[in-house]
């Protein structure tokens, strides 16, 4: 599993994560939410080795990450799908699958057909550029071009936002069942609660840099929860 043990972290002289404490199970989905500006997306670049943390410990599979380049730790396996999506908006859907071939061994460096089974429109569109493709496109993309990584957890920030409904739908789907199948672990920042309910097996929820609740999915909709989660 992936865990994350009394993690703090500073941009400057501001702390955005104050003793965060989480774990990601192999096989498990587990949605972290909160309001905007809490710490979500910094949790997730101290996971992926986007930023340095300045105390506690993160580790995978009993490994210690701390210090890890965020190529280092995508060959432990961890593949990382960023807010926004950063695909390369100049290469084509075909080139930005292969960008993910970096820390795969040579025998490895192949599409999984997996991926187009997921997002069939992937399939259709390898010769078009990145740029030209929808909102929701290019989310499919950012998530194959992850799982051509092969990793052992797959990290999703926001993964619906500006997104349509139908394709909400079909990444839902994706993520289940890739859980289901593979057995990954798959650590999701939220903030789209019905999003989470349906799709979460351990819910934390943030606020101000600290988690200030956490439980299964059901959890969500207790008070305790609510009162962190609404505007």
């Amino acid at each position: 599993m992936l865990t994350v043990d009394n993690v703090n972290l500073h941009y400057g002289a501001a702390q955005a994560l104050r003793g965060v404490s989480i774990t990601a199970e192999m096989g498990k989905i587990t949605c972290v939410l909160g309001r905007n500006g809490v710490g979500k997306s910094s949790l997730l670049r101290a996971v992926t080795g986007q930023h340095p943390v300045s105390g506690g410990t993160i580790s995978f599979n009993d490994a210690t990450l701390n210090g890890l380049a965020p190529y280092a730790r995508a060959k432990h396996g961890i593949g990382y799908v960023p807010q926004g999506r950063e695909i390369f908006p100049l290469l084509t859907v075909r080139e930005n699958l292969e960008s993910g071939y970096a820390p795969l061994a040579r025998k490895d460096r192949f599409v999984p057909d997996e991926i187009f089974s997921l997002f069939p429109v992937l399939k259709s569109m390898l010769g078009r550029r990145g740029g030209d493709l929808s909102g929701g496109q290019q989310q499919q993309l950012a998530i194959g071009r992850a799982m051509v990584t092969r990793p052992k957890i797959l990290v999703l920030d926001e993964p619906t936002e500006g997104i349509q409904p139908s394709i909400i739908k079909d990444i839902g789907r994706a993520i289940r069942y890739l859980r289901d199948s593979t057995g990954m672990a798959i650590l999701l920042v939220e903030q789209y609660l019905d999003f989470c309910r349906e799709l979460a097996d351990q819910v934390y929820i943030m606020d101000r840099g600290e988690i200030v609740h956490q439980g299964a999915a059901e959890t969500l909709d207790t008070p305790e929860a609510r009162k962190h989660l609404t505007v």
